[in-house]
C-alpha cells in the first residue's frame, strides 16, 4: 500500500464531498438525525479563501483519496492550552484496518504540537461503537463530567 497524508486542497473537494456524504449515510444508519451539510460545495466555501473555518488532511492510498480529517484550533481555558478540534475524521470502509485513521490522527497531532498545542479534541456519536473503539485503542479518554451544549446564534 502506498499511503500519503497531505494537506487537503480545494482540488480535493469532489473526493472529500463524496466521503462526507458516505459518512453521513453511515451515521444516519446508526440513528443520527442531524442535518448533514458537508459536501463539495460547503467544503470549498468554508475551508478556503481569506478566512477559512477549518483546515484538513487527506489520506491518499494508491493515488485515491481514502480518508480525510478536518480540524481547527481552539483554546481550553481550564487547562490554559491550545487545542486542535477535529469535527470530522472518516476513512472509507474498504480502506479501513490499514493504518489510515491512525496516520491521519498522527499527522493532526504533529500539527497541534507544531502550533504549541497539547490536546486533540473531538466528539463521537454515541452509537458509533466502531469509531469509539478505534479511538479507545489509541488511548483516547472520554471527557468526564461535561455535557456539550449548543444554541443557534439567532436564538440568543
Amino acid at each position: 500500500m502506498n499511503l500519503i497524508i497531505r494537506a487537503a486542497t480545494a482540488e480535493d473537494a469532489g473526493a472529500v464531498g463524496r466521503l462526507a456524504e458516505e459518512f453521513a449515510d453511515y451515521l444516519r444508519s446508526l440513528g443520527d438525525t442531524s442535518e448533514f451539510k458537508l459536501n463539495a460545495e460547503s467544503y470549498l466555501r468554508d475551508g478556503f479563501g481569506p478566512n477559512p473555518a477549518f483546515s484538513g488532511l487527506v489520506a491518499e492510498q494508491d493515488g485515491q483519496i481514502a480518508g480525510y480529517l478536518l480540524y481547527h484550533f481552539g483554546y481550553d481555558a481550564d487547562s490554559a492550552t491550545r487545542i486542535l478540534y477535529m469535527p470530522d475524521l472518516y476513512v472509507a470502509p474498504k480502506a479501513r484496518q490499514q493504518g489510515i485513521g491512525r496516520a491521519l490522527m498522527s499527522a493532526a497531532a504533529q500539527i497541534c504540537r507544531d502550533a504549541g498545542g497539547t490536546e486533540l479534541v473531538w466528539a463521537v456519536f454515541i452509537p458509533n461503537k466502531l469509531a469509539a473503539s478505534f479511538y479507545e485503542g489509541m488511548g483516547a479518554k472520554y471527557v468526564e463530567d461535561l455535557n456539550f451544549m449548543w444554541i443557534a446564534a439567532d436564538d440568543v
